[in-house]
């Protein structure tokens, strides 16, 4: 029996002396009550496993707290009856400077879970971490006094190797994730539900670099997944795969803030459905845009691929906006120029419940957006019953303004309107529509270089064709099909119209 023990005690050896400690928080004084201040004590059982790296481990219960900092080599393991649960008081969490100068930093300084200059940090379990959001009652709609002592959920600056993956994450008072300037970040199998407050953003990767996120369910009353610059700082080389997401705003978002801008960002395999809250804070019960990719603050946004989405629901599944909104990240910044959007690649998309706004694609004037393809893509949107008159349709330039998706109003085409850009291609895009339409399905105006191919449309007689050309050069359009109602698919007569601003466009090989 002795000879026994001793050979298992010697086959698990190795995996006893990795296991890393563990740091139970009841041990150090917590109580899981939900009414006992735990804070000290989370804390003292967070710096005793930084020193071994062992794991902070919450057991059954509800444990109340206000701010803990998260430090090197800790790992807070929350079990599957576990709850940590925010304080509702905002004087009870301190303000932190993250170190990192950032448009917002004058007001957003709380959080739950803070973490500053850390490395190889993780957050697990099958646990909830509960902000209770809606404790915190804003009171004023004055800039920046709405926006002052909410907390974060979570708060990650200057941090390297983040893991925060299975839990779930509830009703913070304002963002509910934030990583700024931050590498090598995992969000893997988390759950999210945020709408309990105002800017209850999703999760927000903000001039970060390396990082994937991966299986996650959530449900945020403003923007879902967000990629941000609120600094120089470029937030790049970003995977984000396999997600299911609701919004009353954006789904998946870039900006509003592009300071330093994005690049080297793939999306893949999500669907964008309506959101679980009918009841809004912001937006719209169905959301406002499916992706919004948004630079209006200065910025590069470049090498970005999306594809293999399912957009079910908002108002306008694809919203591309260069704008010149020129904000400081500082007071003491230097007004940015106007940015670039430059190298975009969207495909296989499927779109339904879209209303009658349309799809845009817009830069300036003075400095096009440029290289974007969408190709595969089907979008299914209400009908309108707006006159079909694109040349004569106003669109407002509005480049100071927010680039919301519903910016211009109704645009002169139900499907997609394309402004101010250099080489474009569409290829294979299908637009229907409900009801009645007047408007052609795609309107290009002022576009430079330009390549449609197998664009299948479906419009009226009422409508003047299926797609409009304005002040622009240089296209072909080839493989091209109309369907008049939603049997008869016929070879277009009249599939494209054009302005005498137009100049040498080729249908099929010959010139328009």
């Amino acid at each position: 029996m002795l000879r026994r023990t001793f050979f298992v005690l010697g086959f698990f050896a190795p995996y006893l002396l990795n296991a890393q400690p563990l740091y139970d928080v009841t041990r150090f004084g917590a109580i899981g009550d939900g009414t006992t201040d735990n804070t000290t004590a989370i804390q003292r059982a967070i710096d005793s496993s930084a020193k071994t790296g062992g794991k902070v481990f919450f057991p059954t219960g509800t444990f109340l707290s206000a701010t803990l900092y998260l430090k090197s080599n800790a790992t807070l393991h929350l079990s599957a009856g576990a709850v940590l649960l925010g304080q509702a008081d905002a004087s009870k969490y301190p303000y932190q400077d993250p170190g990192i100068p950032f448009y917002g930093d004058q007001w957003a300084k709380q959080a739950l879970i803070f973490c500053k200059g850390q490395e190889n940090v993780t957050i697990e379990g099958k646990g909830t971490i509960d902000g209770q959001g809606a404790r915190f009652v804003v009171n004023t709609i004055k800039k920046p006094d709405r926006y002052k002592n909410r907390p974060y959920l979570l708060w990650f600056a200057g941090s390297k190797n983040i893991t925060v993956r299975d839990v779930s994450l509830r009703n913070s008072a304002f963002w509910m994730q934030h990583y700024l300037g931050c590498e090598f970040v995992l969000i893997d199998g988390i759950h999210i539900w945020n709408h309990s407050n105002k800017n209850n953003d999703m999760i927000d990767i903000d001039g970060s670099r390396n990082v994937t996120i991966t299986n996650i369910t959530g449900d945020s009353d403003d923007d879902g997944i967000t990629i941000k610059s609120t600094s120089p700082r470029i937030s790049e080389n970003i995977t984000i795969t396999n997600c299911i997401v609701s919004s009353h705003c954006n789904g998946i978002k870039f900006g509003t803030e592009s300071t330093g801008g994005f690049r080297n960002v793939t999306v893949s395999n999500c669907v964008i459905r309506p959101s679980a809250q009918r009841q809004t804070i912001y937006g719209k019960p169905d959301g406002i845009s499916g992706l919004a990719l948004e630079v209006v603050d200065g910025g590069i946004m470049e090498n970005i691929t999306i594809s293999n989405l399912i957009i079910e629901g908002p108002q306008v599944p694809i919203f591309i906006r260069l704008g010149n909104r020129a904000r400081k990240f500082s007071d003491t910044a230097a007004a940015p120029s106007i940015g670039r959007i430059r190298h975009i690649r969207i495909s296989d998309i499927i779109a339904r419940g879209a209303d009658t706004v349309g799809c845009s694609i817009s830069g300036l004037e003075k400095v096009p957006v440029e290289d974007i393809t969408l190709s595969n893509i089907t979008i299914e949107t209400s009908g309108s019953d707006i006159a079909g008159k694109p040349f004569s349709a106003v669109v407002p330039e509005r480049e100071e303004d927010y680039p919301e998706a519903t910016i211009f109003g109704k645009l002169p085409s139900y499907g997609l309107y394309v402004r101010y850009a250099k080489d474009i291609q569409l290829h294979n895009i299908v637009l229907r529509h409900k009801g009645t339409e007047q408007r052609p399905g795609i309107m290009l105006d002022r576009v430079e270089r330009f390549q449609l191919t197998g664009l299948d449309i479906q419009n009226s007689s009422a409508a003047p064709a299926a797609v409009a050309i304005a002040r622009s050069a240089e296209g072909i359009i080839t493989n091209a099909n109309r369907i008049e109602g939603l049997t008869n698919r016929l070879r277009a007569v009249r599939f494209v119209v054009r302005d005498n601003n137009t100049t040498n466009v080729m249908v099929d090989n010959k010139r328009l």
